[in-house]
């Protein structure tokens, strides 16, 4: 699954301030860096293929911007979407409040605060812009969690969560 529950750091259970939950949520990559490499050799070869029969004729120039702007656009894209990956969700849980930062492409960054004993884990079938929508609420906001996710990973990730926030709301 592309989240995982972490452990505090060393240090920051020694300083007193380490979160009692930790969850990292980053969007599944289906493509590794190998497989770009792959994908793109393939492309070559297969744009390479035509081109060899019209070696010497007027017609190979004709059909060569088309060739290389094909390949080009697919190097755009596939790093378009590695660039769109680079979303981390990060869930930090204290018995007083919780944080939720999400750093996206970029430099973009967004964080929700509130705290857990208010907050309600919300799991919306049909009616968000995903089937199985997963958002917190509480604070005076609703914000989304893991909508990168897979249909069948969401449920999963809202089961966790409503256990975890259970769990701190009974300690209480």
């Amino acid at each position: 699954m592309p989240y995982e529950w972490v452990e505090p750091q060393a240090q920051d259970a020694v300083d007193g301030d380490a979160p009692i939950a930790e969850l990292h949520l980053w969007p599944y990559r289906s493509l590794p860096r190998r497989g770009f490499v792959w994908i793109m050799a393939m492309g070559f070869g297969f744009a390479l293929v035509p081109m060899l029969a019209l070696l010497g004729s007027s017609l190979l120039w004709g059909l060569l911007p088309f060739a290389l702007g094909a390949l080009g656009l697919l190097w755009f894209f596939i790093e378009k979407s590695y660039r769109d990956g680079e979303i981390l969700e990060e869930l930090r849980i204290w018995k007083d409040h919780m944080i939720l930062s999400r750093h996206g492409p970029g430099k973009a960054f967004n964080e929700w605060q509130a705290n857990p004993y208010w907050v309600t884990v919300e799991l919306h079938k049909t009616s968000g812009p995903v089937p199985d929508y997963v958002t917190l609420k509480g604070g005076g906001r609703e914000v989304e969690i893991g909508a990168f996710l897979s249909e069948e990973e969401r449920p999963v990730l809202h089961e966790e969560l409503s256990r975890r926030l259970m769990q701190l709301k009974s300690h209480q």
